[in-house]
């Protein structure tokens, strides 16, 4: 082997370690995009990491043999057999981890069919129905989110504006919405709120609306579901979602089956840092409650919503 060709073999050697190093440290950091992305996002990740470990192992024991210098006339050098397999184990690693990928549909259509989801506060959508929103986007529906406060009495209003645009992008939301009003005072604006929602209505001209339910506790859900309604009146399907504070009084009709999608809205909730010691965003508690209606709905997992008013068409 001549020295020009040795030495553009240790540089390509050195180049893939570098690719694969960098892929390892990549997938690391960015580890629950994983989730946004593929279906078994751990199993998913893991490959990725053991097989871009693999390959740049692979080619350091590949620079070794360069180094080296070893003439092959007999049995291969451990480090040659060792790097062949571990070429193998990183391909198929990667060839399982293309299997996992989500098919994310981009043919939209000349008109969309559109959604317009609406919370009272910044973490509401994605608690509610973060899961049936991730699931419609990847299936060509635009989505808008619309935030009526930036929940200053419930956290930190300096970070939790910033949080809600996160979890929205992280669903895959078109475009999102953070408005002022009072936060626990909607009721005082209520008016207001129903010109916000009637303008974004006339605007955006959705073909389905999620929001609050009038079955909840809390007085700026209930403000924002009769705002709602009345924004959407001539609409042909809204549909009210469960947030934590529902009473026993919200009976679900429609169900939304969110089994490959259930990491997802777990992963979107995560966005909203400044409430993670509430008792309703920690995971075991989202999937529990995904397991109960998912129970209702003969579905692993489920989202559960009161429909107001339906056309299935909207839905299929």
């Amino acid at each position: 082997m001549n020295t020009l060709t040795a030495v553009g073999e240790v540089i390509g050697h050195l180049a893939v370690v570098a690719a694969f190093v960098i892929v390892a440290v990549y997938v690391t950091i960015h580890r629950r995009v994983l989730r946004r992305t593929t279906r078994r996002a751990t199993i998913v990740y893991w490959l990725i990491f053991a097989g871009s470990i693999f390959f740049a192992a692979a080619n350091v024991l590949r620079l070794i043999e360069l180094a080296t210098d070893v003439t092959i006339s007999g049995p291969l050098p451990w480090y040659d057999l060792v790097a062949e397999y571990l070429s193998v184990i990183g391909q198929s690693a990667i060839v399982v981890v293309l299997i996992g990928l989500k098919v994310v549909s981009d043919e939209r259509g000349d008109r969309p069919r559109r959604i317009l989801a609406i919370g009272a506060h910044p973490d509401d959508i994605e608690i509610a129905c973060g899961a049936t929103l991730a699931q419609f986007h990847d299936s060509g529906y635009t989505i808008w989110g619309l935030v009526i406060s930036q929940g200053e009495r419930g956290g930190n209003s300096d970070v939790r504006p910033a949080e809600a645009i996160g979890g929205a992008h992280f669903l895959g939301l078109d475009h999102v919405e953070i408005l002022d009003f009072p936060d626990t005072r909607l009721q005082e604006c209520s008016i207001e709120i129903l010109g916000a929602i009637e303008s974004l209505v006339q605007e955006f001209k959705p073909d389905i609306v999620f929001t609050h339910s009038s079955h909840d506790l809390h007085q700026d859900h209930r403000t924002v579901h009769e705002a709602t309604l009345r924004a959407a009146r001539n609409l042909s399907t809204i549909l009210c979602y469960e947030s934590p504070s529902v009473t026993q009084e919200f009976v679900p009709t429609f169900f939304i089956d969110i089994g490959a999608y259930i990491d997802v809205k777990v992963e979107s909730i995560k966005e909203h840092w400044d409430q993670r010691n509430k008792p309703y965003v920690q995971p075991e508690r989202v999937r529990g409650q995904a397991v109960f209606r998912g129970s209702q709905a003969r579905a692993q997992y489920a989202e559960g919503f009161e429909a107001v008013r339906i056309k299935f068409q909207e839905l299929a």
